[in-house]
């Protein structure tokens, strides 16, 4: 395999750069990384079939082998939020379109090189999470200008596996994130937060950077059946010194925790299914976790208030089938809990992250040199979460609505 390092080094800085949203579907994670993964509903625990496999799993690296994957998607979310008008107080009636930005492109990108016969090192550099709305009608009483967030995460991941005998192989990522945060119109918050002057004026993007590991195994247990587990820890970053007055402990937004069992089984020659179960530990970080109100804590404070997600587990399956030796097709299912309750709608204006069912498809050509071309579309259901404000917010109640589609294209070889 020939690639110059300098393509490389491009390549990290487009997939830095070009992108201010990750792909958020199970709450602000997407349902799978790398095109394949995603064609079959986001499974990939127990089945690694890319250079991207070590943000699912960090095991499966050395079981693809020598491989480069680069792929770009085309992301369009659509955010509603529906407000009654009796007994306003916090938020105008109406219904407001979160849709200032409309349209999202997502580079990713994965290298991986056999060092051994049993031992590859390798990288993967993807959007690990995000947020974006942007209502150029302000929906909140007291503030003005286009409301909304933008919040992206991006994970560079150098990753060591190794296969331990012919049936078992383990992996370690070493993620190293950074993250983009910008505000807008939310000057009607100033009044409940610790610290009043920082983050409720438009202060632009501030970035954080941080680290965690996420660790895996894939054993095969028979000849048709393989099994997977990884675990990703809290990834603790830097902190928002921007939005030190919005975020819980004086700007920190740590990344949450993840882990996930999966089994892929290969049902005939041209057949395999893959099912994974994955848990989210959003409850697990404090200004994602935290209700609002938290009682008396401010905005900001130490163990202050934050968007009241409750942690949540994802099912995703995936059934791929090859029709001959260059075609591939695949399709897919996932279903995560609902983050968002009813009593926190309010705050969660700015992050309707409740959608909860996905279909996908994809499909690989295996060309006549052996790369592959392979496509992936996403499509999230719409779904809807209705609540009120918390006391002394208004009695008024308040719906948000949010669906999305996701189509792309990758290229490996």
């Amino acid at each position: 395999m020939n690639f110059k390092p300098s393509i490389v080094v491009s390549l990290l800085i487009a997939a830095g750069l070009a992108s201010p949203l990750a792909h958020a579907t199970n709450g602000m994670l997407p349902i799978g990384y790398g095109l394949k993964s995603e064609g079959m509903g986001g499974a990939g625990i127990a089945l690694p079939q890319d250079a991207l496999a070590a943000a699912t799993n960090p095991a499966g690296m050395v079981m693809v082998g020598d491989r480069i994957d680069m792929g770009l998607e085309w992301f369009k979310p659509n955010r509603t939020d529906t407000n009654g008008s009796t007994g306003a107080t916090a938020v105008a009636g109406g219904t407001y379109d979160g849709n200032g930005r409309p349209n999202f492109f997502i580079p990713q990108f994965g290298y991986n090189k056999m060092i051994s016969g049993n031992t590859s090192l390798g990288v993967s550099v993807f959007g690990n999470g995000g947020m974006n709305t942007a209502y150029n009608s302000n929906p909140f009483n007291g503030s003005s200008g286009v409301a909304g967030v933008n919040l992206a995460q991006l994970f560079i991941s150098p990753t060591w596996s190794m296969k331990l005998n012919p049936q078992n192989s383990i992996g370690v990522s070493l993620n190293i994130a950074y993250q983009m945060f910008s505000a807008t119109g939310i000057q009607g918050f100033s009044g409940i937060s610790a610290n009043s002057s920082a983050g409720f004026n438009n202060p632009g993007t501030d970035t954080a950077t941080g680290y965690g590991l996420r660790l895996g195994w894939i054993g095969q247990v028979s000849p048709a059946v393989t099994l997977g587990a990884t675990y990703q820890t809290k990834t603790k970053m830097s902190k928002f010194s921007k939005y030190a007055g919005l975020f819980s402990d004086q700007g920190e937004l740590d990344v949450p925790a993840n882990y996930g069992i999966g089994v892929a089984v290969k049902a005939n020659s041209a057949t395999t299914v893959a099912f994974d179960v994955e848990r989210i530990e959003y409850s697990g970080v404090n200004a994602i976790g935290n209700p609002m109100p938290f009682g008396a804590a401010a905005l900001g404070a130490s163990n202050g208030p934050g968007f009241g997600w409750k942690s949540i587990n994802a099912y995703k399956l995936g059934v791929s089938y090859a029709m001959d030796s260059k075609l591939t097709l695949r399709a897919g299912v996932d279903h995560c809990d609902q983050p968002i309750q009813s009593s926190q709608v309010m705050f969660n204006i700015l992050a309707p992250g409740v959608i909860q069912n996905h279909l996908s498809l994809g499909a690989t050509w295996t060309l006549a040199d052996k790369s592959e071309v392979t496509v992936g579309y996403v499509h999230s259901f719409k779904n809807s979460v209705t609540g009120t404000p918390p006391a002394g917010y208004g009695t008024n109640p308040i719906t948000l609505s949010m669906d999305q589609d996701a189509i792309g294209i990758s290229y490996g070889w």
